[in-house]
């Protein structure tokens, strides 16, 4: 009887049916069969079917086009002023924070005979900030990031970045913490605002400077005012996350307390959302630092619009050091904000002001000391340039001994790539049909989560075909298809190996916390040095770039598995490899799947940098659009490669969250 029980069980679960268990099997099968035969058949098929023709192209471009002239030449504000002519209002009033950052840093205030701070003073105050909030090892780091940036000549290069960072990051915040409330309170406008977050967040950095470029013109301004835009996103959806996140008890105790629904915003959600909305300010800084190197592009000054120019005339020593500077900026920034949202109040000593506010008191004899310093010598003020450091001969000695010992045997990769993996593949994926495309795509869609699902990436596809960018889509997917095939070849093994202990856990954490701190332009110098231009050195930034996901998500899947699981597989006489490969591996896959579904973003990203050193896909149509000022092409491009992205973004977030249900984690 309890057998038969069992028999039973089994066939209503569908473990014992293997006649019921066969069609879902072959379900993928199948899809994939169909997809292969319409590759496969493109010959026969009608040209329609292929490539759509010129005629049936939906003229996207020349609709925004319209638009974007009539903004820019129609008063449509009671007949007074244009669209533009309030854009370009409103970018001026950033210009005196912007001034006045830059006179305190860098220039001084001459009318009032006000200097500006010395760079030994800028450095003494990042160490005690430092030191105030983790330590004398933050103190360090800091107060190094200011003193490299001085020795090294990039002083005024790296205030100038400083002072965009400075101004744009609150002003994002401020503006990204209005939205995410707004949207908090009241769900239509969230429903409104969640898409627009999606597709913010995936379009290329390149998207936003166009239309930019267009309303307010190619100066430094402009540049502050495309970081802003880019940075937003992050933090409206995390201050979604937050106040979403408040627990019911806190909102209880605080109706109990009599608050009013204003005291309950600002007094109650807002302070105990604390954790997520300190760690949107980390990521609008971070994003801030990555754009205003890109907003180079449309006038922004600083060590970007110099990194730029080395590139462009190959100077890679020059262009190496200002890529440090970059490097360091951002990882003091980043440990400094990181350090800032994990800091918690503090009790203060009874006693004198140097005992009770120890760090106050250190700053301000920074600030004495330094400024004595700067009146006895100007070398405490600002480094003269004989009293500088460089490298740049070093660098361009290596590049120059790299071109000529290492010109054949790298040729020879770079060839033997090109050829015998590159070019074929991707003429494999330019003879996918658009029809069959859509129909994978719309297939898998349906298959993890119905009808929805399969309409909206079906969606994205045929925006992508109907747009007229087709063929140069297709070019991008394969660059990113055999990027994230290394980076997962690379990655998840490394993520594997540092799970498996805590000391090669903090190395590897730490390893990759420094690289994703990189701005995305840093990846095309090493790349430069060793493959010169073409489709091999995109391919090698994009896989040093993307791959720190694949690393990171490995490393927090194997890490989460329940220790009983793991326990009871060893208990069960399972060896450690074992028990890897058959327990800890598919109970992490999901999350494994959500790291590589980061590094294709990541991946979209860096394909659209890429295309400064000379590939010929959706990156260089952005360029050509960003050249000639064409807003209508910048974003609908930019929308080919945002909509790329969330495709595989819904598909692969679906299929995660079902397999984790199956796997009894969610």
């Amino acid at each position: 009887m309890k057998a038969s029980a069992t028999i039973e069980d089994d066939r209503k679960s569908g473990r014992g049916d293997t006649a019921g268990a066969m069609p879902a099997a072959l379900v993928p099968c199948g899809i994939i069969v169909v997809f292969l035969l319409l590759v496969v058949g493109r010959r026969v098929m009608p040209e329609w079917t292929v490539v759509v023709p010129d005629g049936w192209v939906i003229p996207f471009i020349d609709g925004i086009n319209t638009i974007v002239e009539f903004l820019r030449n129609v008063p449509i504000f009671f007949g007074l002023f244009t669209f533009r002519d309030l854009t370009r209002t409103l970018a001026v009033a950033i210009e005196w924070p912007l001034d006045l950052i830059e006179g305190i840093l860098i220039s001084g205030f001459k009318s009032i005979g006000v200097p500006a701070l010395p760079w030994i003073m800028v450095a003494g105050l990042a160490a005690v900030f430092g030191w105030w909030l983790k330590g004398w090892r933050l103190a360090l780091l800091a107060g190094t990031c200011i003193t490299y940036v001085a020795l090294f000549g990039k002083w005024k290069l790296s205030m100038i970045t400083l002072s965009v960072v400075l101004v744009a990051a609150p002003v994002a915040g401020l503006l990204a913490l209005g939205l995410g409330i707004l949207a908090f309170n009241w769900r239509p406008f969230e429903r409104l605002l969640v898409p627009v977050l999606n597709v913010m967040q995936s379009l290329p950095h390149f998207s936003y400077l166009i239309p930019v470029s267009v309303f307010i013109g190619v100066s430094h301004r402009a540049g502050a005012i495309a970081t802003i835009l880019f940075a937003i996103p992050p933090m409206a959806r995390l201050t979604v996350l937050g106040l979403r996140g408040v627990s019911s008890e806190i909102i209880e105790a605080g109706k109990m307390a009599g608050s009013t629904p204003r005291q309950m915003l600002w007094k109650v959600q807002i302070p105990a959302a604390r954790d997520a909305l300190m760690v949107g300010v980390n990521q609008v800084i971070m994003q801030c630092l990555a754009m205003v190197v890109i907003a180079s592009f449309v006038g922004a000054k600083g060590l970007g619009h110099d990194l730029l120019f080395r590139l462009q005339s190959l100077r890679i020593g020059q262009a190496l050091e200002n890529g440090v500077a970059i490097v360091f900026i951002a990882i003091m920034l980043d440990r400094l904000s990181l350090a800032l949202s994990e800091k918690q109040p503090e009790h203060k000593e009874d006693g004198p002001f140097w005992r009770s506010h120890p760090f106050l008191a250190s700053a301000g004899l920074v600030v004495v000391v330094s400024a004595i310093l700067a009146q006895i010598t100007p070398l405490a003020q600002t480094l003269p340039k004989e009293y500088t450091i460089t490298t740049a001969p070093f660098w361009d000695s290596l590049v120059d001994f790299m071109t000529v010992n290492l010109h054949g045997p790298l040729s020879v990769v770079k060839d033997g790539l090109l050829l015998h993996v590159l070019i074929p593949l991707r003429s494999a994926f330019q003879s996918v049909p658009w029809i069959a495309a859509v129909f994978l795509v719309g297939a898998i869609g349906w298959r993890l989560g119905g009808w929805r699902l399969a309409a909206t990436v079906s969606a994205f596809v045929l925006f992508i075909a109907f747009s007229g960018f087709w063929e140069r889509a297709l070019i991008t997917a394969y660059m990113v298809a055999f990027a994230v095939f290394l980076c997962v070849l690379i990655g998840v093994p490394i993520g594997i190996w540092a799970a498996g202990g805590e000391g090669r856990a903090k190395a590897v954490q730490l390893l990759c916390d420094t690289f994703q701190t990189f701005p995305s332009f840093i990846y095309l110098i090493p790349v430069i040095m060793l493959f010169q231009v073409g489709d091999v050195a995109a391919i090698a930034a994009i896989v040093i770039y993307a791959s720190i996901p694949a690393i990171r998500y490995t490393m927090f899947g194997l890490k989460n598995v329940p220790a009983q699981t793991v326990e009871a597989a060893t208990m069960a006489g399972c060896t450690p490899w074992q028990a890897l490969w058959k327990v800890r591996l598919p109970l992490a896959f999901p999350e494994i799947m959500l790291g590589v579904n980061q590094t294709i973003m990541f991946a979209l990203f860096m394909v659209i940098i890429a295309a400064f050193i000379g590939t010929k896909d959706l990156g260089q149509e952005i360029f050509r659009a960003l050249t000639f000022a064409d807003a209508g092409k910048g974003l609908v491009v930019g929308l080919c490669v945002a909509f790329m992205g969330l495709a595989v973004d819904r598909l692969v977030s679906a299929w995660a969250a079902k397999r984790k249900q199956e796997l009894g984690l969610a």
